[in-house]
């Protein structure tokens, strides 16, 4: 009977043990697999700056980087994909940016958009650019845009189409003006329409632009 009592109590203990350690183990591995609370909301909660871009057509797109490569040639600056801003710059994290950006794409159409003048600005990103007309529609697209992203901005929507970046001169930006003018000599009365809008990273720290990159693209319903 003695002997039957200790196997019954041996069997009984490495039952336990058993049950002990695979739940030890359970909890080592669902400790690395499964990250901390503070972790994961770090990941999430990243936030980076984002702009929407109205694209022009091929056409107008090669015409405009002809004139944008002429005028770095001669007053520097970084490249960059000829755009019509639509959205400014604004901080959201990638989902966000990109549930923003398709909600704002359902049932927008298509825009007209004209030049009214090669322009000047007064910092870095509004160089040398090309005015566009504040049509309706023009606005209205941006509005309804800018409604989407929740984007509030201290001064009026002023429609553009930067040629060139840079902290110039004032007598160099008007210099820049008039090269605009001579490398494309009826620039100032384009007229197209705004088929496509890009979601871009576009941080406003990083002046090489080397960093800039586009994250989602939409078609617009046609007119």
């Amino acid at each position: 009977m003695a002997s039957a009592h200790r196997l019954l109590s041996a069997f009984v203990n490495v039952r336990v043990l058993g049950f002990v350690g695979s739940i030890g183990l359970s909890l080592f591995f669902w400790s690395i697999y499964v990250e901390r609370p503070d972790m994961a909301e770090g990941t999430e909660s990243k936030q980076e700056v984002y702009s929407v871009w109205g694209i022009p057509p091929e056409e107008v797109r090669a015409r405009v980087k002809k004139v944008m490569e002429g005028l770095r040639s001669e007053f520097g600056g970084p490249g960059f994909e000829p755009h019509l801003t639509v959205v400014g710059a604004i901080s959201l994290t990638e989902d966000d940016a990109l549930n923003k950006f398709r909600s704002a794409c359902d049932g927008l159409k298509a825009y007209d958009a004209s030049v009214d003048s090669v322009a000047t600005g007064t910092f870095f990103y509004q160089c040398v650019y090309l005015l566009l007309h504040p049509s309706s529609e023009v606005v209205e697209a941006s509005a309804h845009c800018t409604g989407h992203f929740g984007f509030r901005s201290s001064t009026p929507y002023m429609p553009h189409l930067s040629l060139l970046y840079g902290d110039l001169s004032e007598e160099d930006k008007k210099k820049a003006q008039e090269k605009a003018k001579v490398l494309d000599e009826s620039i100032s009365n384009l007229n197209f329409t705004i088929t496509r809008l890009a979601l871009y990273k576009t941080d406003t720290e990083d002046r090489t632009l080397k960093s800039w990159e586009k994250v989602s693209e939409c078609d617009l319903i046609p007119k």
